[in-house]
């Protein structure tokens, strides 16, 4: 996130970079050390997306600040 972003780790920090996805459940997040998306947690497919296809899920990249 940090590198398609244009930005180095500190400024991901300094901007309080966070990962929101839809619903209760966050399911990414951002490692801090690496600025990668990592999964949050465990992602029960069957549960999530029931008898649908194609399971996708959606989130956003937060950050504070002006780009």
């Amino acid at each position: 996130v940090a590198k398609d972003l244009g930005l180095d780790l500190s400024a991901l920090r300094d901007r309080g970079a966070r990962v929101v996805s839809e619903g209760r459940r966050q399911y990414f997040s951002l490692h801090e050390k690496t600025g990668h998306l990592v999964v949050a947690e465990r992602i029960d497919r069957e549960q999530v997306c029931r008898l649908m296809e194609n399971c996708v899920q959606h989130c956003e990249v937060l950050l504070e600040g002006k780009m």
